[in-house]
């Protein structure tokens, strides 16, 4: 079993930033990719940004520029650095981990999830 712990979020005025950290814990040996997805009230969970244990990333479109992904294998951790926040950004953020296979070598594809932690911009 995998467990996502998110830290990091809080208020923030648009134009500021804040640094959201996610810490995986278990019988990990690898993990294919970690990210963040996002959900404000009222919508669909979204993608906000993905990176694989190569190092290569995805971003979605609205924030692209603003936000940067980086990953620790060996810690098994992944951050959201966030600059340039808009009121829009505000949302539930929540960490992902697909593709984990544990200290017995066993492969899950599937996604972990962690509890969210909130972002709140302020116009």
């Amino acid at each position: 079993q995998v467990q996502l712990v998110e830290s990091g979020g809080g208020l923030v005025q648009a134009g500021g930033s804040l640094r959201l950290s996610c810490a995986a814990s278990g019988s990990i040996f690898s993990i294919d990719a970690m990210g963040w997805y996002r959900q404000a009230p009222g919508k669909q969970r979204e993608l906000v940004a993905v990176i694989r244990s190569g190092g290569s990333t995805d971003y979605a479109d609205s924030v692209k520029g603003r936000f940067t992904i980086s990953r620790d294998n060996a810690k098994n951790t992944v951050c959201l650095q966030t600059i340039s926040l808009k009121p829009e950004d505000t949302a539930v953020y929540y960490c992902n981990a697909r593709g984990v296979r544990d200290s017995l070598m066993s492969y899950f594809r599937g996604d972990y999830w962690g509890q969210g932690t909130q972002v709140t911009v302020s116009s």
